[in-house]
């Protein structure tokens, strides 16, 4: 249920009427702009009876939430959310783009890409220390010194980390050593970690699962959020359909409809979407062009000898082009890189 309070309504009956609504039993989330104040309701709004709360002078409407994620819901925060890590905001005008590359190899490696991205305009530093893979002989990360290996580049750099976390057991870990932490799309649904990492304050950016439909996507979204952290960035890695030929379907209508649906920032992820390193640019491209708040790219120094997913990751090179052609875009859709 939302709550549509009058412009001008003084502080004071807002807390009053605030506390009648809590002693039935539901959650509310304010969301306050420059000309308007909507409470939303959260919980079982049964007891409440709309045509008591219409009666207050200062109502202007009520409204019910058809959808079932409510925080996530456009609705409950008609301003696009804007999430802060460390001075580099997700959801303004200036694109994210975090770069790097798909798992954290060695120092010189982490330090060499580091360096390239940041001269090329990234804004965050991306690498996997635990890698959840197909195989379970295929390369699964340096673990802990993976980790240490980050903090070592954006000693040097200053550019944030963003890393998968995996497990519970690790949680703190990473509230400790990285900037946004990762779900990945294998565990999109791993309702038992989305709850726990909601009891943090970290920024989390949530992969789409691989045959996730928009709704369960923001409804895991949700999970995070119903425990109280509300700093929720969306990332698009492409889904699993019939096609066989890229690795994943890019569906990059999932932008704009997060957009009407939601006040969540959402990236797009051309590296996993499409599997093959040629594709990235255009694809880079098209996201920007379609409303995308930023991008995730892989970007390794050797993808030939990569020790995972090298056939997807651009050389840094390719990456400072592409940067610079993708501020044309940004600009006439009104972003900037």
């Amino acid at each position: 249920m939302i709550i549509v309070v009058k412009p001008g309504t003084r502080a004071e009956d807002i807390a009053k009427f605030s506390k009648v609504l809590e002693e039935k039993g539901v959650n509310l989330h304010i969301s306050q702009g420059t000309e308007y104040l909507i409470i939303g309701l959260v919980g079982d709004t049964s007891k409440v009876d709309p045509r008591q709360v219409e009666a207050y002078e200062f109502v202007e409407k009520v409204m019910h939430v058809q959808e079932p994620y409510k925080k996530a819901n456009r609705m409950f925060h008609p301003l696009n959310s804007e999430i802060d890590v460390l001075g580099n905001i997700i959801g303004g005008k200036k694109l994210a783009v975090m770069a790097g590359p798909c798992s954290v190899e060695s120092e010189e490696q982490i330090l060499e890409i580091a360096r390239s991205i940041k001269k090329s305009g990234a804004t965050f530093i991306r690498g996997g220390a635990f890698k959840p893979r197909t195989s379970p002989y295929s390369f699964q990360g340096l673990g802990t010194e993976g980790l240490d290996l980050l903090k070592i580049a954006k000693q040097e750099t200053g550019l944030p980390i963003v890393s998968e976390l995996m497990s519970v057991d690790m949680i703190e870990q990473f509230v400790e050593d990285v900037d946004i932490i990762q779900i990945g799309a294998r565990n999109m649904q791993n309702f038992h970690l989305l709850k726990e990492i909601g009891k943090t304050r970290k920024p989390i950016l949530l992969k789409r699962g691989l045959s996730s439909t928009i709704e369960e996507f923001l409804m895991s979204a949700e999970y995070i959020m119903s425990e109280g952290n509300e700093n929720v960035i969306l990332c698009e890695r492409g889904i699993r359909t019939f096609e066989t030929y890229t690795r994943n379907t890019l569906d990059l209508s999932v932008v704009p409809a997060i957009k009407k649906l939601s006040h969540l920032p959402v990236i797009i992820d051309p590296s996993h979407a499409a599997g093959m390193w040629w594709m990235v640019d255009s694809l880079s491209k098209a996201a920007v062009a379609v409303g995308a708040d930023g991008l995730m790219i892989e970007v390794h120094n050797d993808p030939v000898n990569a020790l995972s997913d090298g056939q997807q990751s651009i050389k840094p090179k390719k990456f400072e082009t592409m940067m610079e052609s993708l501020k044309i875009i940004a600009g006439a859709v009104g972003r900037e890189i």
